[in-house]
């Protein structure tokens, strides 16, 4: 059974989770593409500001949903070595598929902030919104740049986890998730509308906080 309708969905359900806290602090970062609409349901809900993390997937060459690598803002990167090893791409081959990653990172980073500058998280709480996690290579990437722009604190809430990145995340002082359940298989699989997320959409929620 897929638990939600699609990211708004998701996104009510999980500010329905979280609220009730003091969140006075609070930043909340969506991962776009597809974690920005999600995200902006949850800061809606706790008045909180809305940003973006820029993160970019590595993906396997043949299986591009499946991350061997992630890389983002601030120069994060983060790798799994595992997917890395079994997929038996070379040194030379990971690290040009990063340096392209990075490009699109900056591309980003100016398609969807325009001429703002980051909320800055220094002294605050980041929560960090993803519309799942699957590998943990993307979130743990944004996670390193929450910490490396000195937020006092680092929360990832999701709407679906697999269950064993869940449980092995040290990167994030808290973990807020609706959905672990151990038939997970990918993120798309537990939502009823899982199309694409566009530039355009991303765009327009974004230019609701300036």
């Amino acid at each position: 059974m897929r638990s939600f309708e699609n990211r708004v969905d998701a996104g009510r359900r999980l500010a329905e989770r979280l609220a009730g806290r003091e969140w006075s602090d609070a930043v909340v970062l969506g991962l776009p593409r597809g974690g920005v609409p999600v995200a902006a349901e949850v800061a809606a809900a706790l008045g909180a500001p809305l940003d973006v993390l820029i993160v970019r997937k590595v993906g396997v060459p043949w299986h591009p949903e499946l991350a061997m690598a992630a890389v983002g803002e601030e120069g994060a990167v983060v790798r799994n070595d595992e997917v890395i090893r079994a997929s038996g791409v070379s040194r030379a081959d990971l690290a040009m598929r990063e340096d392209g990653q990075r490009a699109e990172v900056q591309r980003c980073a100016t398609l969807f902030r325009g001429d703002r500058v980051p909320v800055p998280l220094a002294g605050r709480t980041a929560i960090i919104v993803d519309d799942g996690i699957a590998t943990g290579a993307t979130v743990r990437a944004a996670c390193a740049i929450a910490r490396a722009r000195d937020a006092a604190r680092v929360v990832v809430a999701v709407p679906v986890a697999a269950p064993e990145v869940i449980a092995q995340l040290p990167d994030a002082d808290e973990v807020v998730c609706l959905s672990a359940p151990d038939e997970f298989m990918a993120v798309g699989m537990h939502y009823v509308d899982f199309r694409q997320t566009s530039d355009d959409e991303v765009i327009a929620l974004m230019s609701q906080e300036r």
